[in-house]
C-alpha cells in the first residue's frame, strides 16, 4: 500500500476519520483497477485521438478558446488537481463584464456535448496521470469541501471517477443529497461487479441521454450544503 495514500492505509478524508473502503476491496483498488485504469485509458486517448482533434477544432470554432479548460476539483482524501474538460459554454458577459448565466452561455453546440458526454473525454488525461478513476464518485468544485457532512467526506476515500453510482442512477436529476448517498454507497461497496456494472449502466445512459439536466437548471444548482452537517 502506498503511503501517501492515506485511505487506503486505513485512514479517511477528515482528521480522525477511518476509511469506509472496505479492506477486502484494496487488493481490487491496488493490483486490478488502476493498472486497468492506466490500460484503457491509454488505449482510448490513442484510439480516440482523430475524434479529440474533431472535437478541439469544432469547439474552437464554435465556442472559441482555449478549447480544453482546466479547473480545479478535490480528488482522493480532498487533494486537489486540474480536472481537463472541453469547453461547452461561451464566455459571454453583461454590461458589467460579468459572465451571463449558465442556460445563456450554455449554446446548441454545448448542450449536444454534454448529452453524449463528449465534453468529458479529456478526462482520460486525468485517468492516465492517476488524479481519477473510470468509475467513482464524480469530483466536484473545491469549495464544496467544507459544507460536506461527515458521512459525505467519505465520496473522498477513493479516486473520483469519470462515472459513478449516482451518474447510473439519476445524474444531474437528482438532489445533491441522494446524490451522495450514493457515492458513499459506492465507495462501501467497491468491486470489480459495481465497477463493471457501473460503466455498462453508463452506456445505456449515454445512449438514452438521461439526465443530463436538473429540473430547475441548464447544469446542477450549488451545493450550499445538507441540513444534517
Amino acid at each position: 500500500m502506498s503511503k501517501d495514500n492515506p485511505a487506503e492505509n486505513g485512514e479517511g478524508t477528515g482528521k480522525g476519520q477511518k476509511s469506509y473502503v472496505n479492506p477486502k476491496a484494496l487488493f481490487y483498488i491496488n493490483f486490478i483497477k488502476r493498472p486497468a485504469d492506466i490500460t484503457l485509458s491509454l488505449l482510448l486517448l490513442i484510439c480516440l485521438s482523430p475524434l479529440l482533434l474533431i472535437l478541439a477544432l469544432l469547439v474552437r470554432f464554435k465556442l472559441g478558446s482555449p478549447v480544453i479548460f482546466k479547473q480545479e476539483r478535490p480528488g482522493k482524501d480532498g487533494r486537489v488537481f486540474g480536472l481537463y474538460k472541453f469547453r461547452s459554454m461561451t464566455e459571454a458577459k453583461d454590461e458589467r463584464g460579468e459572465l451571463l448565466p449558465d442556460e445563456v452561455r450554455l449554446t446548441s453546440f454545448g448542450k449536444a456535448l454534454r448529452a453524449a458526454s463528449l465534453d468529458e473525454l479529456p478526462e482520460f488525461l486525468n485517468i492516465l496521470k492517476g488524479d481519477m478513476s473510470f468509475v467513482g464518485p464524480r469530483p466536484l468544485l473545491v469549495r464544496y469541501l467544507d459544507r460536506y457532512s461527515e458521512e459525505q467526506k467519505h465520496r473522498h476515500d477513493v479516486r473520483p471517477g469519470l462515472t459513478g453510482l449516482a451518474q447510473v442512477n439519476g445524474r444531474n436529476a437528482i438532489s445533491w443529497e441522494k446524490k451522495f448517498e450514493y457515492d458513499v454507497e459506492y465507495v462501501k461497496n467497491l468491486s470489480l461487479a459495481l465497477d463493471i456494472k457501473i460503466l455498462f449502466m453508463t452506456v445505456m445512459k449515454v445512449l438514452k441521454r438521461d439526465g443530463i439536466s436538473s429540473e430547475t437548471s441548464a447544469t446542477m444548482e450549488e451545493f450550499m450544503g445538507s441540513n444534517e452537517r
